[in-house]
């Protein structure tokens, strides 16, 4: 017989198998999941802020996080979880922390130390993921290349999680990534005993798989892995020519993931495959990169899929999770998933199949002239809703503020391709409208279910996107000649960095670093750098020497090597550029003042009206404060961080370059209050109550776009009386 007790244990232990059911995570007081929900949905239900009083806000809180950087290279891109009146986020560096929600006061921190030095240190980090089972309470979090798994109550790792309290991001990606470029800056998603994590690798060549795997909760162990390179006779594969290439990766989710529960469903938005620009020794279809993928949760299996874009060579990432929404379609409640992506489109997919809600159009588009390249014939275009950004860059819609300014633009345009979305990259330069950072980015979207809104932000800038001929440089083993084709994609023709990936300035090396160092870096990467692995030994030592040489005003005669022409054809060997060309590097269309070439506005908030397909509203979202005093108001500016909407009627936002957190009535646009914060807030707010008074919070880490760097969380409220 039974003993009475054993029905008992058996139930704690199936509440804990199962996830439990993670108190304080589904409370509408808390912030509860990584942008909200498990849908990704960016909204609280809370209303004691509303149109009426919103005006009022007053900053209740600040918590100087620490680690800013001086330089202005650091910043804070983490939206925090709050739950039971703790709140839980990152700081500049990754060191994790809890304080009071209430009062800002430090309950613990934690330091990861995976980085530290000063030139590559920086890193990003956008979320945490809770658990609970009631008694136990747990934070999980990526920092560098580990998921780490701390005890929420005092910030310690729990040891019996992997190694210590951590598990390493390259397990599952096999054994040729072990030494390969992995980390994670969007955090893992919770289901039952599960954490389910994408990741972020190089975007060059040999770049590591961007497999989707799932975790073990208590253990660590690795549990399932999805292929999203598929191994030849699986699904997929014939996407891809019959031997892929080795030096094919990619197709990896750095942007975060979202989970039905009650279907038991995985929503996995994918990047490009490396290499991202050129494609030539990857012709096909390249499943299941650009993709929103269903996985089942609990093993990994495919359920459905659907490509965005095929055969990319636009690096243009999905780059939010899918919205998991409930929207009017056909007279009948119909549950999808919205994805958002770089290019300013919107699929809405039936969350069951994934099917198209509204119809979606294979558009031809030209070709590439680049050798080898074989770039695909069509790509899918959504007729409704209407792409929430510009499609089309025209010598008519060029900086208005400056002639001067102007005609530069226009002579850039005479010697570019420009024009719509899909044109090829090109020798002469493509000029990619919007941007290598969208359209939409990884801010993500917020859902209004009272209404059937989705707001999404979106930067309209142009980038200039210029294959170099390898032909030109190969054999050149100068510092020159390896600093073109290794390096000067993220640093830059002029080394002095920043671009997407917000790279170090190189010039003045010697100052930091002595030989040995420097060749080690380019050997073996740190920190947010990858190592660049097939350069041979003379090649490292000749571009560390070059670099080394350097001083701090080096000019660009200095720096640039010359490109020649010559034949095409495709390099190999250890210490070649197996490809026939080479990206320039990521490069902003601005003109001298630093302002976009176009003419505005430069970036956007937009209410998409998903029961009905159509844009309900678009604002401009932002200002350049040199044209503000100029009496130009009103142009949008770049930004990096998403929208919250309430059930109190109100969508706050920060990520603006002028410094300031904003909120507009969701009904209509309209501007209903604004404030100044200490640095730009590049991170999606969250919005919380703890004794029965609502707060809005974002981090103001700055450091993109030109603005200073900051540590500091910023809490505003209504006035206590």
């Amino acid at each position: 017989m039974m003993p009475n007790y054993l029905p008992l244990l058996l139930v704690v232990a199936l509440t804990f198998a199962c996830g439990g059911p993670e108190v304080g995570g589904e409370d509408a007081a808390d912030w509860g999941h990584y942008l909200g929900d498990r849908g990704t949905r960016q909204h609280s239900t809370l209303t004691q802020i509303d149109t009426t009083n919103v005006a009022g806000l007053t900053i209740a809180w600040s918590y100087a996080s620490g680690d800013g950087d001086s330089l202005g290279r650091s910043q804070i891109q983490c939206n925090p979880l709050i739950v039971e009146g703790v709140l839980y986020g990152t700081n500049p560096v990754l060191k994790a922390f809890a304080i009071d929600a209430a009062t800002g006061d430090e309950r613990w921190t934690f330091d990861p130390a995976v980085f530290s030095d000063e030139l590559f240190g920086m890193g990003t980090n956008r979320g945490l993921s809770y658990w609970t089972d009631g008694t136990h309470r747990r934070i999980y979090y990526p920092a560098g290349p580990y998921l780490y798994a701390l005890d929420a109550e005092d910030g310690t790792p729990l040891d019996h999680f992997g190694d210590g309290g951590r598990v390493d991001l390259h397990t599952g990606l096999g054994a040729a990534a072990r030494d390969q470029f992995v980390i994670s800056t969007s955090p893992g998603i919770i289901f039952e005993d599960l954490i389910i994590v994408g990741g972020r690798v190089s975007e060059d060549l040999g770049a590591a798989p961007g497999y989707i795997r799932a975790f073990d909760l208590e253990s660590g162990a690795l549990r399932w892995t999805f292929k999203t390179l598929p191994d030849p006779g699986e699904p997929g594969a014939d996407t891809w020519p019959s031997s892929r290439s080795p030096l094919v990766g990619g197709a990896n989710a750095w942007a975060g993931l979202s989970v039905d529960v009650e279907r038991g469903y995985v929503y996995v938005p994918t990047g490009s495959a490396s290499y991202d620009f050129y494609g030539g020794n990857r012709p096909g279809q390249n499943l299941y990169a650009n993709s929103v993928l269903a996985l089942d949760a609990r093993t990994g299996e495919r359920i459905w899929h659907y490509q965005t874009v095929h055969h990319d060579i636009w690096d243009r990432d999905l780059p939010a999770p899918p919205v998991l929404v409930t929207v009017d379609h056909g007279g009948a409640p119909t549950e999808a998933v919205a994805q958002v992506t770089k290019g300013g489109y919107l699929f809405l997919l039936d969350r069951d199949t994934g099917e198209p809600l509204f119809p979606v159009e294979e558009r031809p588009y030209p070709a590439s002239d680049l050798a080898g390249e074989v770039s695909h014939p069509t790509q899918p275009m959504p007729t409704a809703p209407p792409p929430f950004t510009r499609q089309r860059l025209t010598p008519d819609e060029l900086y208005p503020f400056d002639s001067t300014m102007n005609r530069e633009a226009r002579e850039l345009l005479a010697r570019s391709r420009y024009g719509g979305p899909f044109i090829p990259p090109s020798e002469e330069g493509t000029i990619l409208f919007p941007g290598f950072d969208g359209g939409a980015e990884w801010g993500g979207a917020a859902w209004s279910p009272d209404d059937g809104l989705l707001f999404v932000n979106a930067n309209e800038m142009p980038w200039m996107l210029k294959m170099n001929p390898v032909a030109g440089l190969e054999g050149d083993d100068s510092g020159q000649g390896v600093y073109a084709i290794a390096c000067q994609a993220c640093h830059g023709p002029d080394l002095r960095g920043g671009g997407v990936f917000q790279s170090p300035s190189l010039l003045g090396l010697a100052a930091r670093f002595d030989q040995p160092q420097v060749t080690a870096l380019v050997r073996n990467g740190r920190g947010a750098m990858p190592a660049i692995g097939w350069l041979d030994d003379e090649q490292v030592a000749a571009v560390s020497d070059w670099l080394l040489g350097l001083s701090e005003t080096a000019t660009p005669e200095d720096i640039r090597p010359e490109v020649t022409g010559g034949d095409k054809q495709e390099a190999s060997g250890k210490g070649a550029w197996p490809y026939p060309y080479i990206m320039d590097g990521y490069t902003r269309l601005r003109t001298s003042d630093g302002h976009p070439i176009t003419s505005p506005p430069w970036g956007t908030l937009t209410a998409l009206d998903l029961n009905a397909g159509k844009i309900r509203w678009q604002v401009p979202l932002g200002e350049y404060p040199d044209l503000v005093a100029r009496g130009i108001r009103k142009t949008g500016s770049e930004n990096y961080g998403g929208p919250v909407v309430t059930a109190g009627g109100v969508v706050f936002i920060a990520a603006t370059l002028d410094e300031k957190i904003r909120a507009f009535r969701a009904r209509d646009g309209a501007l209903l209050w604004e404030a100044g914060l200490p640095a730009a807030g590049y991170a999606t707010p969250a919005v919380y109550a703890v004794g029965g008074r609502q707060y809005v919070v974002v981090a103001c880490g700055g450091g993109k776009l030109g603005t200073p760097s900051g540590d500091q969380y910023v809490a505003f409220a209504l006035p206590e009386n």
